[in-house]
């Protein structure tokens, strides 16, 4: 099970803690949030202890791990509304184990314990594995558990194991003391990311939806495009993908905006199906849009030691080409089912929606603006979330906090980080089981000869594997594995080391539309109440250029930025018109063309052939040798061409199609 609807259905339980649990949760999270902003902005509070990486990192897991096991029950299904005392006791025993990493951190740099431990440090090492490994358990799902365990493991195995997956070994003693003191393993690039970069954008979503700013932006859009044909999907669209962009889930994204849009979409006459189709294709795309696309793109730019502002200007054109097919298939599908918009007097009015929220846009371009401009990543959510309380407190009556939901937004905090940590912890066991033999390297060579330095096998090869990881693990989960083991074989066939970056996070994402999973689809389906396989079919219908978008900008860099202005403006061009085609042909009506042979037999045929011709002009020409853009996109139009010109005849000069255009 994936980590968002597992969070998902354990926060509906954590609501009922109260007394002392609630209070040790919000202190714990007042904590680590006070270890962040003293460590990045090295304000001095205990100095000596956190000035050193590795104690930061362990007091952050000392505070992380106790909120996991008292939000999170080791059973799922459980529905005990008080802490069982053995959690109580992991709780304490984690606060413990932590604190003596935490004492010691001098020791562990200065004498390099997680090569030659101290015995005592080897059986606290193992504690604190073991303690990992269930918190990953509870946060993320037994399957993303047993893989991390099993693979945890795999040192002590290695020299025992066949030829392609053996490696150096290492006894249990120096694997438990290089998993837990290492900053290669629980303390590796993952949890890092999370403690130096992802903590502040965590902050600022937090505030987003608990400030009255997520209510203005969904009512912008509503007062923008809900009158529009096809409004209500519209604006889920905007909606969706602006609050799925600052929230990072999916899965949460759909049940925040969902009720909302999925409902007027139906009441303008949209199938339950299809509305739910929309909403979870829309915050899918939500989460790869910037600027902030959730903690995957964050540890993409620690692990190509880039800015994360690159990362998101390189998601900006393949983002943009994702919600642009989205939105020319439900226009498509408005206009062939003849939907209107919401009448103008049930929606909000753009003047009154502006004059009662324009500060909040003060807040998210300041956002922005450090990002993308001063490039300041690391502090830009520091002051974006705080300026967005202080405009909600001051400027907002209707959203102003008291007490109370100054409380639930601290609860909202304890919850996402115990959830992040206690994945990204767990993670960070695989890439140090993967450190400490050497296999990384040795799996490289050895996929780069099974693909036979064929990019395409290659990049094949991936988006399977991607799209099966991201059905058993989370997409950030999926997407480290692949980025350590797959991604340098990428890189070695030639291929844009942003971009090959960019291709596993996508296709680690599409599990999100892809049945059998497809928890997104899933959790639309709950709030449409529609049967999840016919939704999760419908999401991947609607989301269906998003397959192919990754090997578009993968073969053609300049749609990541990582090319010349014309070449990005040629490829985008190209690209755009191709899925307009793609997008029309799906829904059986194309813009300014009409329906495309409603009701005939060999309607499908043909849009199979405009599908083709489409993929074809979108498709660069370096994906395929010996051919240009230009020759392409003439064999394109040899596809395209005859169907549009037979649709034309039918729909204009043909009687009996005439009318029914009309």
């Amino acid at each position: 099970m994936q980590v968002e609807q597992h969070a998902h259905e354990q926060e509906v339980k954590d609501k009922r803690l109260g007394g002392f649990p609630l209070w040790i949760t919000r202190a714990f999270t007042v904590a680590i949030l006070v270890l962040a902003v003293n460590q990045i902005f090295n304000l001095g509070f205990l100095a000596g202890f956190t000035l050193l990486e590795n104690r930061y990192l362990y007091a952050i897991l000392a505070f992380a791990l106790p909120l996991i096991f008292i939000y999170y029950r080791a059973n799922p299904n459980s529905r005990a509304e008080t802490v069982p005392l053995y959690d109580w006791a992991l709780s304490a025993i984690a606060f413990a184990t932590c604190g003596y990493f935490f004492a010691n951190g001098l020791n562990i740099v200065m004498r390099g314990w997680e090569m030659a431990p101290p015995d005592q440090a080897v059986w606290v090492s193992g504690v604190l594995w073991v303690l990992v490994v269930e918190a990953g358990r509870r946060a993320g799902g037994t399957v993303l558990a047993a893989i991390v365990g099993i693979l945890s493991l795999y040192p002590i195995f290695a020299g025992s194991l066949p030829g392609p997956i053996s490696a150096f070994p290492a006894p249990l003693d120096l694997t438990a003391a290089y998993h837990a003191m290492s900053s290669e393993s629980i303390l590796g690039v993952a949890f890092r990311s999370f403690a130096n970069l992802i903590v502040g954008f965590i902050i600022f979503g937090a505030a987003l939806q608990h400030t009255g700013a997520g209510k203005f932006f969904i009512d912008l859009a509503f007062a923008l495009l809900g009158h529009v044909r096809g409004g209500p999907a519209k604006v889920a669209i905007f909606s969706s993908g602006l609050m799925g962009s600052m929230s990072g889930s999916v899965v949460t994204n759909v049940l925040t905006t969902g009720p909302m849009t999925i409902a007027a979409m139906k009441r303008t006459g949209m199938k339950g199906t299809f509305a739910a189709g929309v909403e979870t294709a829309a915050s899918t795309g939500g989460v790869l849009m910037p600027p902030v696309m959730g903690a995957t793109a964050f540890v993409m730019a620690n692990l190509l030691g880039v800015p994360y502002a690159d990362i998101a200007l390189a998601a900006i054109i393949p983002s943009v080409l994702f919600f642009f097919g989205l939105f020319i298939q439900i226009d498509a599908r408005a206009a062939k089912e003849e939907l209107k918009g919401l009448p103008r007097a049930e929606l909000p009015k753009l003047g009154e929606t502006l004059r009662e929220g324009w500060y909040y846009l003060f807040a998210f371009g300041l956002l922005i603006f450090m990002l993308l401009v001063l490039k300041r990543e690391t502090i830009a959510p520091f002051f974006a979330a705080p300026a967005l309380i202080i405009i909600n407190q001051l400027a907002s009556r209707k959203h102003r906090w008291g007490w109370a939901e100054f409380g639930a937004f601290i609860d909202s905090l304890g919850r996402l980080f115990a959830n992040l940590i206690g994945i990204l912890a767990a993670v960070g066991l695989i890439i140090g089981a993967l450190s400490v033999t050497g296999l990384a390297g040795t799996l490289v060579n050895d996929l780069l000869r099974i693909a036979g330095g064929s990019s395409i096998l290659l990049l094949i090869m991936g988006a399977i594997t991607s799209l099966i990881l991201g059905v058993g693990m989370t997409s950030t989960a999926a997407y480290i594995f692949l980025a350590i083991l797959l991604a340098p074989a990428l890189i070695s066939s030639g291929l844009n080391a942003i971009a090959a970056h960019m291709f596993i996070f996508y296709w680690g994402m599409l599990s999100f539309i892809t049945p059998p999973v497809a928890l997104g689809a899933f959790a639309a389906a709950s709030v449409a109440r529609t049967p999840p396989m016919r939704t999760g079919f419908e999401a991947m219908k609607l989301g269906s250029v998003i397959y192919f978008i990754p090997f578009f900008f993968v073969f053609q860099p300049a749609l990541v930025l990582q090319g010349t202005p014309l070449e990005a403006v040629v490829a985008l061009g190209l690209a755009a018109a191709g899925i307009l085609i793609f997008a029309g042909a799906m829904q059986g009506y194309l813009l300014m063309v009409g329906p495309l042979f409603t009701d005939k037999s060999y309607s499908w045929p043909l849009r199979l052939v405009l599908i083709a011709g489409a993929l074809i002009m979108a498709v660069p020409a370096d994906a395929i040798p010996g051919w240009t853009d230009f020759a392409l996109t003439v064999l394109a139009l040899v596809f395209i061409a005859p169907v549009i010109l037979l649709a034309l005849a039918q729909n204009h000069f043909w009687p009996a199609n005439k009318a029914q255009t009309n």
